[in-house]
């Protein structure tokens, strides 16, 4: 219970009434006895799991049991994705990590239930992370995660990509299941500093997206476009990114708002409904 809930509590006492705490901090103590018990939700990772993240596992397992739980009641994951969270998700966002810099800003575009932004968060502690989310309903819970999982390089902004262009530049700007790479190119030009790269987990439609892109990439000033496999050892299929590098930043550098101390912090305005959720594939809400 947080000290301002103490006292409301013991104010309650005083004079005999009733006292129940916020549910948003209800549901974080909640969230964060199931992070604490990942053997009770979920299905267990398999051996890859501890080879790919390392020291990282524990925070990965007790983040898989968030999503089987919480994850499911809440619509961030469709039901059917609780019993393939490792092989399809975990692991497939994790692998990424590899392409990423030990140190830096990384601002992860339309984080949902947090992949892959919370996964490299976990993966890379050296990178501030930026999770980059319109929708309230998902902002909360990737901001419980953020204090369950004790990630202190995590910032939660809500907030479209587009409404923060020239307020960041970061090294890197990840995506997965959002938008066409044309579209997220452009979402990504205003958050990136000049030589910044974007990386988009793709699937199968990786290289038209690729050509169909090209023209939009060419005016943003794109100096290369790549896929790439990664993982090829370690997840069956090997995750499909598409690597960006701009060579110059699409907008002007400012300061994006943060809010609170510690670990994690939320920013953001407006109703839901104002948000403009970004599309993603099924089985991410």
């Amino acid at each position: 219970m947080s000290a301002r809930s103490e006292n409301a509590a013991g104010k309650a006492a005083e004079t005999g009434q009733a006292w129940r705490p916020p549910e948003a901090e209800v549901q974080a103590e909640a969230a964060a006895r199931r992070a604490s018990q990942p053997e009770r939700a979920g299905q267990p990772p398999p051996e890859v799991a501890a080879e790919v993240f390392g020291a990282a596992l524990g925070k990965a397992r007790a983040f898989a049991s968030l999503l089987a739980t919480d994850g499911v009641t809440r619509g961030l994951i469709g039901p059917r994705e609780a019993s393939r969270l490792w092989d399809r998700h975990l692991l497939n966002c994790a692998v990424v990590a590899e392409l990423l810099p030990s140190r830096g800003q990384l601002v992860d575009i339309g984080s949902g239930a947090g992949l892959p932004g919370l996964v490299l968060a976990m993966m890379c502690p050296g990178l501030d992370v930026v999770l980059v989310e319109p929708m309230l309903r998902r902002t909360s819970f990737l901001q419980e995660c953020v204090t369950a999982l004790d990630l202190a390089n995590v910032t939660v902004t809500r907030a479209r990509a587009e409404e923060l262009a020239g307020c960041i530049q970061a090294d890197v700007v990840t995506a997965r299941a959002v938008a066409p790479l044309d579209r997220l190119a452009g979402w990504a030009s205003g958050l990136l500093r000049s030589g910044g790269m974007i990386l988009a987990i793709k699937g199968q439609s990786a290289e038209e997206e690729v050509s169909a892109a090209r023209p939009a990439l060419a005016r943003l000033g794109a100096r290369s476009t790549e896929i790439l496999r990664v993982g090829h050892d370690k997840v069956i299929p090997a995750t499909t990114v598409v690597r960006v590098v701009l060579a110059h930043s699409g907008g002007k550098a400012g300061k994006v708002a943060r809010s609170g101390d510690g670990a994690g912090k939320t920013v953001g305005r407006g109703r839901e409904e104002q948000g403009g959720a970004h599309r993603r594939r099924p089985g991410l809400a």
